[in-house]
């Protein structure tokens, strides 16, 4: 708290305290003294990825389409998922591994029977291996993502029919 009482502060300790402030990457450093209290802050902004996730635009048939549209047709159908099934999606931004270990078995595979609840993968996020278990019951038709790869909020990681 400032006060007005005509006491000078020490300018250069302030600046020190700035410069320690920098130095050490905090966000906030209170010295006291008897009655006289001096608080250098700083306001750290995080700009974070915001991730839209975007609708897969209806399926248009090919065969209508012109020539040039109908190359890029496969390469679309192959970015979107069949949407029969239910999408399992990453809770959080890191890495997709699609085994417990490197060289070991993977969760799973296309076609395996999985249970509610089962793990299909882990998502590094932070150091931390966090399981990521089939959100249905059922038969895994689709593996939507390679292991060691990064993956963002809500992406589709697998499909279960």
């Amino acid at each position: 708290m400032m006060r007005n009482d005509n006491k000078k502060f020490d300018t250069a300790l302030i600046r020190d305290l700035a410069v320690l402030l920098d130095e050490t990457n905090l966000s906030e450093i209170e010295l006291e003294q008897g009655d006289t209290r001096i608080r250098v802050a700083r306001q750290i902004s995080i700009n974070a990825p915001v991730s839209v996730a975007a609708q897969a635009p209806a399926a248009a048939p090919v065969a209508a389409a012109a020539p040039a549209a109908a190359e890029a047709a496969p390469a679309a159908a192959e970015a979107a998922p069949a949407q029969s099934g239910t999408t399992v999606s990453s809770p959080m931004v890191g890495t997709a591994y699609l085994s417990p270990e490197p060289g070991a078995a993977a969760f799973i595979q296309v076609g395996d029977k999985v249970a509610e609840g089962q793990t299909i993968l882990i998502v590094e996020a932070m150091k931390t291996m966090n399981h990521i278990p089939s959100t249905k019951a059922g038969t895994v038709k689709q593996i939507l993502v390679e292991d060691a790869q990064p993956v963002e909020f809500g992406e589709p990681l697998i499909i279960v029919e």
